[in-house]
């Protein structure tokens, strides 16, 4: 599909989302062009990233090389930052919200 149509991101999403149907919640999570991978072991991580990158390249996708990050402890992601210790809101995201001043007028 062209980009620029209104409905190209929903066709990328069906698209990811059927290349990587097995590995959705087991290792992988998948949103348009982010994918994270996850994993309790360096072993399964690199088995897993070895199985991404190889399911892209059959279907006839690329990622950019500085885009990329490769084996991190914390990372954030769609407006999170995730680590072994769980999911917190991304403190740059909510900043304008907590730093606004009290309305002085109604």
């Amino acid at each position: 599909m062209p980009f620029g149509l209104i409905n190209a991101p929903a066709v990328f999403q069906a698209l990811i989302n059927g290349v990587f149907q097995d590995l959705l919640g087991r290792g992988v999570i998948a949103y348009i062009d982010d994918i994270l991978v996850y994993s309790t072991s360096m072993q399964d991580h690199v088995r897993l990233v070895r199985e991404v990158l190889a399911r892209l390249q059959r279907h006839h996708s690329f990622v950019k090389l500085e885009k990329c990050e490769f084996h991190r402890a914390t990372v954030t992601f769609l407006g999170y930052v995730i680590s072994h210790q769980g999911v917190e809101m991304d403190v740059n995201k909510v900043r304008a919200v907590t730093e606004r001043s009290a309305l002085a007028t109604i």
